[in-house]
């Protein structure tokens, strides 16, 4: 009974202690607490400082004026992203870009301009060149009886056209027993191509011109005879996949019953 009593009373002797130590943490903890906010004011406030002082260094730096030529072909489109890339990058810096000339001004500080500089630099102005092969089937009802290939080569953005015609002689005027004036008329086939290149695709805009002769003439005088000229176009846009051939469409030859039937293929060259 005497050690449970000194127990107890051990017991009780030591709870002061106990209480009074968590009395004396309590404090702490809650002045911890009532700290935190104090630094993090003081950190953003700190942080607040430093922008507007970079500022002032910024406006204080002198500025400079740089000319950015992109290369010869380059398109409206390249001038444009170029323009926005360099917005993006460089916040404060003034950057004009004008289309007459094909160049980029930008006005900064020497850090913004030798930013500028590198993203220019990175940037790929290299133009992809395809390879397009026109096919013409002719047919006679349906059986075909001919065909012919034509192989262009256009820069991504750019446009080609190809001819292979004949001058054929037109009489016109007030023609005389001495003769009038001649000009002279493209008879044949005309191909007009424009690409914009993708990562395994090109959009193509495409004109197919055929003019041929016809058998019957017209009469001007004394006799005198111009000949008929029929023309057909196929024009339109389409996608191509590489390697993948596409028709077009078909030309019908009036007054008979042949047509063409016009398919293409892309290849990239490089």
């Amino acid at each position: 009974m005497q050690l449970a009593r000194l127990s107890i009373l051990a017991a009780l002797a030591l709870s002061p202690c106990a209480v009074q130590t968590y009395a004396q943490t309590a404090p702490d903890a809650k002045s911890a607490q009532e700290a935190k906010p104090a630094a993090e004011d003081k950190t953003a406030e700190e942080a607040k400082h430093i922008a507007e002082r970079r500022a002032r260094q910024d406006l204080e730096l002198p500025q400079v004026l740089q000319t950015f030529y992109l290369p010869w072909g380059a398109t409206q489109y390249e001038l444009n992203d170029t323009q926005t890339a360099m917005r993006n990058v460089l916040n404060s810096a003034k950057i004009y870009a004008l289309p007459n000339d094909n160049k980029i001004v930008v006005a900064g500080t020497p850090a913004e301009i030798a930013l500028a500089q590198k993203l220019f630099d990175s940037l790929d102005f290299s133009k992809k060149l395809y390879r397009l092969t026109y096919t013409i089937n002719e047919f006679d009802s349906s059986k075909k009886i001919g065909e012919q290939h034509f192989s262009v080569v256009v820069a991504s953005g750019g446009k080609t056209e190809m001819k292979q015609v004949s001058k054929v002689p037109i009489m016109v005027g007030n023609t005389t027993d001495k003769g009038g004036d001649i000009q002279y008329e493209d008879v044949g086939l005309s191909i007009t191509a424009s690409v914009d290149g993708y990562s395994d695709s090109v959009r193509l805009r495409s004109k197919v011109e055929e003019s041929t002769i016809a058998e019957e003439k017209t009469v001007v005088s004394n006799n005198t005879g111009n000949p008929v000229i029929r023309e057909t176009s196929l024009e339109g846009s389409a996608i191509l996949v590489q390697g993948k051939p596409l028709l077009l469409g078909s030309l019908d030859t009036p007054g008979s019953t042949r047509h063409q039937e016009v398919e293409v293929v892309s290849e990239l060259v490089r």
